[in-house]
């Protein structure tokens, strides 16, 4: 007879790992303790060894869905006492090490009780459980306790009181447990105040179905709904919310709701039905935009999700006709709804009740409402199955603050990002915290929210940075709040270059030290010259790179204002093949197209860019599509859709130049695309011949330098038939290929590899 002391850390707060614990300690016949603290969960155990043995083997082996462990220490200790029972004692506070879970979806058991009337949560919208439900987006600090959440002003009923204590209930210490008797309520508001309706659920899907727009409260911040089939609704949604283009996500209550429509494989269903519950992007059927007019325009895969709050769930049992049970959830549903972000155009998500009657009374008919505290800003997340694995595109809910290990401990480090899909990173010990999407730092709204996050991620974490890294751009605003902050801390600020933190971020995720090539290549970042760079092979050695080589620059004519207007890339790469004569005639619908060959031939405020986004832009304007962007990105999108569509086509020859000092002259491709009748065949082959030239060249650089490891980053990487095609040349050439999967490839991922190069510089 031993007692042994155990600390468990990772992810075990808030996922039901005490009761857990209790439940596997008395079947073992083991008696002790377990708590929480700020470290994470700490036991004493007290039986034979062998039993002992057994009992840390199962923590592991059987321990709950939700549950991540990181780390288990255990030492022997002296039998002071000898133990009778195994309790469950109180928290205790001090100095955080572990941190809390990720908000996840309703679980089915919940959804068991949720859908049975004779259950006393019966259609209540914040049924949950420790295995389901809101973690992050409710939690002030840490120990993950009630006080510490929005779930303090409800104390709970008798009968929630009861489970909460009870060993062997699912509710046992699940902080936002609550019911219809204690717990927050659901209401419907419109510009005149509340409306008094005798079911929220009903009236709200009232008014959805007749073409009414509802900001509902969820879990992160609220969303804008309307019927996705109503274009008449789906217009005034995008002329309401500015939003011209940019594609919108579509919930439906399971796939088999949108199978005529969308073409899903076994990983994407896989996705879809996670806890997670992300919008995971899928390809249209050939009906899909006559179904769903003005969802996704020009594109070639549609954005789907999953309910994944009981209040979502609700919508659709309503519309079901409140059916009994759950054996409705995976049938065909009628019901298909909008579910985008309710932001007015670029801002940051609403999350509390009086911000939405103020930021969204222009944009909303009507508002489902409750009264539970949304403490943190965290959006949907976003991702596409490449290659049979999950690629973020946008990296959010039930996803942070899930920490990216780290191959090595080393000192905490704020990285705040860069300036578009901003996203900030804290690492502690040998984890890495990235937050969540908090996007383009171009209004005040955003910025705040920058500063929100930073104190909030810190606060959580109890992290006090030794260093605050950031782009090399003095004009960001992530940029002006590093320095701030490294002044006010006295701490020191590094400067890092904005693709070496690509290439550095998908290192940091696989743990890459050494010498490694990289292929960076997005829409633009500031060069160690001062000039705009975006398609670049980097010899990346920790906090070191140099540039070996890089696309041949093309004039940007307006300077920023040509990344916004793919015609103008197009009119450059006109002017660099030496056919300036056709500019004004192939672009006579742009007023500026007349003097634009003037612009470029005298040099007037056209900086040279290296960026692979241009080119794509260059391609997409010399092709008649999207002249000019409602959202970033959008040219090389519909590019990439027509690509899709279009299917495998040959590789161009003599598309590409190798330069005598690395530079990759695309001009050739551009060439041939100018001369082009057929814009999807076209994209196709632009597609196939870029892969090959982006290989070709990577293989020669990589021959020369001696390096056989590539990493692939940067937003171009979002471009799946671009990534597809030279990761598997590449591969086939017998390169160890690396991308990135823990994080977005684009800006979004940014931070990561900040504080990755932090780490190495510090």
């Amino acid at each position: 007879m031993i007692q042994r002391h155990l600390r468990i850390t990772g992810t075990v707060q808030g996922v039901g790992f005490r009761p857990f614990v209790w439940h596997l300690a008395t079947g073992l016949g083991l008696a002790g303790w377990v708590r929480n603290d700020a470290e994470g969960v700490e036991c004493v155990v007290q039986g034979e060894i062998t039993t002992l043995d057994q009992f840390a083997q199962r923590l592991r082996t059987d321990a709950p869905p939700r549950a991540e462990i990181q780390e288990i220490t255990l030492s022997d200790i002296p039998l002071d006492a000898c133990l009778s029972e195994f309790t469950i004692l109180d928290s205790t506070p001090g100095q955080a090490t572990t941190m809390i879970g990720v908000d996840t979806a309703t679980c089915t058991a919940c959804l068991a009780e949720l859908f049975n009337p004779t259950d006393r949560r019966y259609r209540y919208p914040f049924i949950n459980c420790t295995h389901c439900g809101p973690r992050y987006t409710l939690t002030r600090q840490l120990p993950y306790d009630r006080a510490q959440t929005s779930m303090a002003p409800f104390p709970l009923c008798p009968a929630c009181a009861q489970e909460y204590r009870n060993l062997a209930d699912r509710r046992f210490h699940a902080e936002s447990t609550a019911c219809a008797a204690c717990g927050p309520a659901l209401w419907v508001e419109n510009s005149t105040g509340r409306c008094p309706v005798d079911d929220p659920i009903t009236d709200t899907l009232t008014r959805l179905k007749a073409g009414e727009i509802v900001a509902i409260k969820g879990l992160g911040g609220f969303h804008l709904a309307c019927d996705a089939r109503n274009a008449a609704t789906i217009a005034r949604l995008r002329e309401r919310k500015q939003r011209d283009a940019k594609p919108f996500a579509l919930m439906a209550a399971n796939l088999a709701s949108l199978a005529p429509w969308i073409e899903a494989e076994t990983a994407e269903q896989q996705q879809i039905d996670s806890p997670e519950r992300p919008i995971v992007l899928m390809r249209k059927r050939p009906d899909t935009d006559t179904a769903f007019p003005g969802i996704a325009p020009g594109l070639a895969w549609l954005g789907v999700m999953r309910p994944y709050t009981p209040i979502h769930w609700l919508l659709f049992h309503e519309a079901a006709g409140r059916p009994e049970g759950t054996d409705w959830l995976d049938a065909p549903q009628n019901l298909i709804l909008v579910m985008t972000s309710a932001n007015p155009g670029g801002e940051p998500l609403v999350i509390n009740n009086g911000e939405a009657r103020s930021r969204l009374a222009s944009i909303a008919d009507a508002f489902l409402m409750h009264d539970r505290d949304i403490v943190v800003r965290c959006d949907d997340s976003v991702l596409r199955l490449e290659n049979g694995q999950a690629q973020f595109i946008r990296r959010a809910r039930a996803y942070t603050p899930r920490a990216i290990r780290l191959p090595k401990h080393g000192p905490s480090i704020l990285a705040l990002g860069g300036h578009f899909k901003n996203t900030l990173c804290v690492t502690r010990g040998q984890e890495a915290y990235l937050s969540q999407h908090i996007g383009s730092l171009d209004n005040p709204a955003t910025c705040a929210m920058l500063q929100e996050i930073t104190d909030h991620l810190l606060d959580i974490l109890q992290v006090q940075p030794k260093y605050i890294a950031h782009d090399l751009h003095p004009d960001f605003y992530s940029t002006r709040l590093a320095l701030e902050l490294a002044d006010k801390w006295q701490i020191p600020a590094l400067g890092i270059q904005h693709h070496h933190a690509h290439i550095a971020a998908v290192m940091a995720e696989h743990g890459l030290t050494g010498p490694t090539l990289g292929i960076a290549l997005d829409g633009v970042g500031l060069g160690t010259d001062g000039q705009a760079w975006g398609g670049e092979l980097l010899c990346v050695d920790g906090a070191q790179f140099t540039r070996i080589g890089h696309l041949t620059p093309l004039p940007l004519p307006g300077g920023d204002k040509a990344a916004r207007e793919p015609w103008r890339m197009a009119a450059a790469a006109l002017f660099k093949l030496g056919r300036s004569v056709e500019i004004a005639t192939r672009f006579a619908d742009q007023p500026a197209a007349s003097h634009l060959a003037n612009i470029l031939q005298r040099d007037l405020h056209c900086p040279p860019t290296s960026s692979l986004g241009r080119y794509f832009d260059a391609a997409a304007g010399l092709l008649g599509i999207c002249p000019i962007q409602s959202f970033e990105g959008q040219a090389a999108m519909q590019l990439e859709g027509l690509a899709e569509k279009a299917g495998a086509h040959a590789i161009w020859p003599n598309s590409y130049t190798l330069g005598p000092k690395g530079e990759l002259d695309l001009l050739p491709l551009l060439n041939r695309l100018a001369n082009s009748k057929d814009p999807k065949t076209s994209a196709a082959h632009f597609h196939a011949s870029l892969a090959a030239a982006l290989a070709d060249w990577t293989q020669t650089l990589a021959a020369a330098h001696n390096l056989n490891r590539i990493v692939l980053g940067g937003g171009c990487f979002l471009n799946q038939v671009l990534t597809q095609s030279l990761r598997s040349t590449l591969s086939a050439r017998g390169f160890s290929v690396f991308e990135a999967r823990q994080i977005p490839p684009n800006d979004g991922g940014l931070a990561l590899g900040q504080a990755w190069i932090a780490r190495q510089e510090s």
